[in-house]
């Protein structure tokens, strides 16, 4: 049992830093963070996402979320109203281009990341992450 635990966590830990190291890689020149870069490639690849959606897909909270969008209405990534979280925030030219970047990035990472696995094989390990995840969240209540 001790030995499932440390692989688990051990494993679990190295591909959430492996994740960041690559958002943070590729977004450096543009002087985003993680929570920027997750919120671009949603706004990118859904076209109509609001702030609540944003909160939801991210798994990140509203306080989070409306930093992250300031900063990036701010800096020119997308314009949106003062109803934020019921309006669908729009990606400007410059958000636009950045959105198709990480989309890109995103894309060669999971293609690189699934050599090996059948089709099968990726279905089933999705799954078991899924399942893992609810039982982990059913142990905080």
């Amino acid at each position: 049992m001790k030995e499932r635990f440390e692989t688990f966590t051990v494993l679990i830990n190295k591909i959430s830093r492996n994740i960041r190291k690559i958002k943070n890689q590729e977004m450096a020149e543009y002087g985003l963070r993680s929570t920027h870069v997750s919120c671009l490639y949603y706004l990118y690849s859904e076209q109509s996402v609001t702030a609540t959606d944003l909160c939801e897909r991210c798994e990140e909270d509203k306080a989070t979320i409306s930093r992250a969008i300031e900063f990036l209405e701010s800096n020119g990534y997308l314009v949106c109203d003062a109803k934020r979280y019921k309006r669908p925030l729009i990606l400007t030219e410059k958000g636009m281009e950045a959105g198709k970047r990480i989309t890109d990035k995103v894309n060669r990472v999971l293609e690189k990341v699934g050599i090996g696995l059948t089709e099968e094989e990726r279905v089933a390990f999705y799954r078991s992450l899924s399942i893992i995840s609810r039982n982990l969240e059913s142990c905080l209540a």
